[in-house]
């Protein structure tokens, strides 16, 4: 019975988070790869985009939200049941050492912060986009503030697929990357961490349109205007990471 055991249960919420992450952004890939691109093709007003949204996208978002719970609660789950997890992290390196601390460390910010955007901004507006397709199913007027909660959903949704690729690549390198980089000090370990909070913060801002705004012509918004854009600046944000990771963390 060794999944009874402490290193037992460690690994069981390892797979269970993996199982949960593997939901969580197979939906966010759905969703910005397939849901928007077709949606937009019935029109705004288009009743059989409200039947879709009403009766595709509200289940879809049931599994995409709560799935992002147990991506999180099982990751938070780990720190809490593995040995001293915190004990000695991002101090000497004796924990696993400044590398992989480094990359767990980059990994968990973006995971937390693509949860807080499923949360507070992409379910926040969601529900206005579903109550306004359902009234305007039974026959009600449509909400106009539908289309600017939609805005602000899609825009959090393109910003979750940036964050993903690093997010996934961090997560996955903490054990099978950046041990190479395991006797690096801690200040060079804190340096590369507060660089990369620095980069994730310029980027969520932008898609709240804290910096730029919301406007459709505003150039700091092309990451968002469509899924190929994403797509190229999550792996344009994720080159930035790896070789800043490679220059700073080097002992």
């Amino acid at each position: 019975m060794e999944l009874l055991t402490r290193s037992g249960f460690t690994f069981g919420f390892r797979w269970l988070h993996i199982l949960a992450g593997i939901t969580w952004i197979g939906l966010l890939y759905y969703f910005n790869f397939v849901q928007v691109p077709a949606f937009a093709a019935f029109g705004d007003e288009g009743k059989a985009r409200n039947i879709a949204i009403d009766k595709v996208a509200r289940r879809a978002l049931w599994w995409f939200r709560w799935a992002s719970v147990a991506t999180m609660l099982t990751g938070l789950i780990i720190i809490g049941i593995t040995k001293e997890y915190m004990k000695k992290f991002m101090a000497d390196g004796s924990a696993g050492g400044i590398g992989p601390n480094s990359s767990i460390f980059v990994g968990m910010v973006l995971g937390l912060t693509m949860g807080a955007n499923v949360w507070m901004v992409i379910w926040k507006n969601q529900k206005i986009v579903l109550a306004n397709a359902a009234n305007v199913l039974a026959g009600g007027e449509a909400n106009p503030a539908a289309a600017g909660a939609g805005r602000a959903a899609l825009l959090a949704s393109r910003q979750n697929t940036i964050f993903s690729v690093s997010m996934l690549f961090f997560m996955v390198g903490t054990s099978h990357f950046y041990g190479v980089f395991s006797e690096a000090t801690a200040s060079k370990g804190w340096t590369f961490v507060l660089i990369a909070f620095a980069l994730i913060a310029l980027f969520e801002l932008n898609c709240l349109g804290i910096l730029g705004g919301k406007a459709n012509t505003n150039k700091l918004l092309w990451s968002y205007e469509s899924h190929k854009n994403a797509i190229i600046t999550a792996f344009g944000l994720w080159a930035a990471l790896w070789i800043l990771s490679e220059i700073i963390l080097k002992k």
